[in-house]
């Protein structure tokens, strides 16, 4: 008899990639074989994006090219930016994402070739445009103007000035980009196994980028952050054990915790942690920090998890000044480095991915005129 399925295909290898990689009995992840703790604080998102899509972290001449394509790939088709506003009045971020992203590939010059070099340039500009797109969504939707991106500044620093309207501390964009490191790839998760299926048809990078950013849409993948916060803005400060404990024993689950890879700590949780801690001692408020340093510690207490990338990711945002409700698009501007060097790669060696089903109906049914049924 055959074997019976793996449900949700776990530990089942779905394709080879030399993107990154994770061991999770150790709680260690690998960007093209660089230790994640060796990239935080250190590489920047621009480099650790160059080295997801381009293959190599970049010298200073690379970097520069590099910085000068994303800078041309920033600006924005006449049709997506003519949607924008109706867009923002009818949908909610990530719905409205996956729309604008769509739109993005009827102005992209390379649309209709999957070419490496047109790949290439793809890439660098969804890399380029995201942050765009969800600065200029979140200020159409409040009737405001987003400032023009400053040539001049990262990614990380263009962002923060766009969606909160001031100009950021040096350290604030140092501790955003960190993020954008941290969240650039993580092996075959849902959303880029999404956009590995897609492109596998070979179908272009847009459509593949819309399926993993409609994966990225649902609960179970993403929106952990937002929900970490909306459950640190429900409870008391005060009463923050008895809330989770109550939580816990009524069965409920706790967003934030556990994963489905690691048995120990999420290693990004660990930076984190610490920009958290940091972030709230410079602002002089340290309750949302504190207070998930308790729910952190009732819940290792009751269940014994412990806090996946979300969790910190969560307050981290707060204190940046990102709306909640962005958390989540946020996470897909990070995420576009590693879903389009996915895409490139399943293009470069393809096989169209095609896994078989267990069929569980019934069998030998006959069939009967619709009078008789």
């Amino acid at each position: 008899m055959a074997d019976k399925p793996t449900k949700g295909l776990a530990d089942v290898v779905a394709a080879s990639t030399a993107l990154s990689d994770i061991d999770g009995k150790a709680g260690r992840l690998f960007y093209r074989g660089y230790d994640i703790h060796d990239l935080a604080g250190r590489a920047t998102f621009e480099e650790t994006a160059h080295l997801l899509q381009c293959g190599k972290l970049p010298n200073r001449d690379e970097l520069e090219r590099y910085g000068q394509e994303l800078v041309r790939g920033r600006e924005l088709g006449a049709l997506v930016s003519a949607n924008i506003p109706e867009i923002a009045e009818k949908q909610k971020p990530m719905e409205a994402l996956r729309s604008l992203v769509s739109l993005s590939g009827a102005d992209d010059p390379d649309k209709d070739s999957i070419a490496p070099d047109a790949n290439h340039r793809k890439a660098a500009r969804l890399t380029a445009q995201q942050p765009l797109l969800v600065a200029r969504y979140h200020a159409a939707r409040n009737g405001a103007e987003v400032p023009e991106p400053d040539p001049a500044l990262s990614i990380a620093a263009n962002f923060l000035l766009q969606v909160t309207g001031r100009t950021p501390a040096q350290r604030e964009v140092e501790i955003f980009d960190t993020c954008l490191v941290l969240h650039a790839d993580h092996t075959m998760n849902a959303s880029t196994f999404a956009a590995r299926v897609c492109a596998a048809t070979l179908s272009d990078m847009h459509s593949a980028i819309v399926a993993a950013i409609g994966t990225l849409k649902g609960p179970l993948h993403g929106g952990a952050n937002e929900q970490v916060m909306k459950t640190l803005e429900s409870i008391s400060p005060t009463g923050v054990a008895q809330a989770v404990r109550e939580k816990l024993d009524a069965g409920e689950k706790i967003m934030g915790f556990g994963h489905r890879v690691y048995k120990t700590e999420d290693p990004r949780a660990t930076h984190l942690r610490r920009m958290s801690q940091e972030l709230a001692e410079s602002t002089g408020d340290d309750t949302y920090y504190r207070m998930s340093k308790e729910m952190e510690e009732v819940v290792f207490e009751m269940k014994g998890l412990y806090p996946n990338v979300d969790f910190y990711a969560a307050s981290v945002y707060h204190y940046l000044g990102i709306p909640t409700d962005l958390f989540t698009p946020v996470f897909s501007i990070s995420r576009m480095s590693g879903w389009t060097a996915h895409v490139i790669e399943q293009h470069a060696d393809n096989r169209l991915i095609r896994p078989d089903s267990e069929y569980i109906g019934e069998r030998d049914q006959k069939w009967k005129p619709i009078e008789e049924r």
